[in-house]
């Protein structure tokens, strides 16, 4: 299913985010995954995409299995470092295990070559994006920054090139991770003035242990508030007390999210059922059953 017609017809979507497990049994691992989402009614299932398209044959490998098991699945793509015929390889690997959808992503090259890295022939997202939508059998899903991206001199330079991938193409937004809620409403105020009206889905992730969350900052530049910091200093030695907090404080993220009528929630799972399964449960989340397209408009 095109996931722009899931946004049509229900709110919130609630959707996970998974990333290619490493290990030789990552089909085994995927399979488990699967059966504990499966309980849950994901409106869908993405799966992320190594730096430098490092993971590209596990990504396809494991969208192809969920999509299998016939959930609805968004593969990252990431343009960086590809050719086009790279890149359309993928799409057609992907066509044929019946994945419709994709998150386009610039992407970055892998750490130990970004000096002899070469660009490829898509510098941009905006530059895969026009590709995707060239080809026209994918749904395009973009990557939007509430705190501007971390090499973006200014936020509204930022959202004016977000602005350029939805007109090249971009059917819905799925936010980088954040711990403040008036940061999302805040951005998503700002994007609807600049007339960006298509469905924007709130990422998020709990703040599971002190080391996630500084890899995390480092990373992605996301700020972090007091509250955060105090469950950091708080539980500072009780790793375990750390978690359950984290898990709240994103239970209550998500919950003021939903009472404030957002698109959708996309949960960075870090194929950690449980935790996703424990905020869901504390929100009074009831699964879902995605209508099929043809059914969708009957379902909101």
């Amino acid at each position: 299913m095109r996931i722009s017609k899931i946004y049509a017809a229900y709110k919130p979507v609630i959707s996970f985010e998974i990333f290619p497990p490493r290990t030789e049994d990552r089909a085994d691992i995927v399979s488990r995954l699967a059966a504990d989402f499966r309980k849950l009614g994901p409106a869908f299932i993405s799966v992320t995409y190594g730096a430098g398209g490092t993971t590209r044959d596990t990504t396809v490998e494991i969208a192809s299995l969920l999509s299998g098991f016939g959930f609805t699945v968004m593969s990252h793509l990431t343009g960086v470092g590809h050719t086009v015929k790279e890149v359309d390889e993928v799409l057609a690997r992907l066509h044929a295990a019946g994945v419709e959808n994709i998150l386009a992503l610039r992407g970055d090259p892998p750490r130990e070559t970004a000096n002899v890295y070469t660009a490829g022939d898509f510098a941009y997202a905006v530059d895969l994006i026009r590709h995707l939508r060239s080809k026209g059998v994918f749904g395009i899903a973009a990557a939007a920054y509430p705190e501007g991206h971390i090499e973006s001199p200014r936020i509204d330079l930022d959202w004016r090139h977000l602005k350029e991938k939805v007109d090249a193409g971009a059917e819905f937004l799925v936010t980088q991770l954040f711990f403040d809620n008036r940061v999302f409403y805040h951005f998503l105020e700002s994007i609807r003035r600049m007339g960006i009206f298509c469905p924007v889905t709130a990422g998020i992730l709990p703040v599971l242990n002190a080391g996630l969350l500084k890899r995390i900052v480092s990373l992605c530049g996301a700020s972090v508030p007091a509250k955060v910091l105090g469950l950091l200093d708080r539980y500072a030695d009780d790793p375990v007390s750390l978690e359950k907090a984290g898990i709240e404080y994103a239970t209550a993220q998500v919950a003021d999210l939903i009472a404030n009528d957002v698109d959708g929630v996309h949960l960075y799972t870090l194929n950690r059922p449980e935790w996703v399964t424990q905020l869901l449960n504390n929100i009074g989340y009831k699964r879902r059953e995605y209508l099929p397209a043809s059914q969708a408009g009957l379902a909101r």
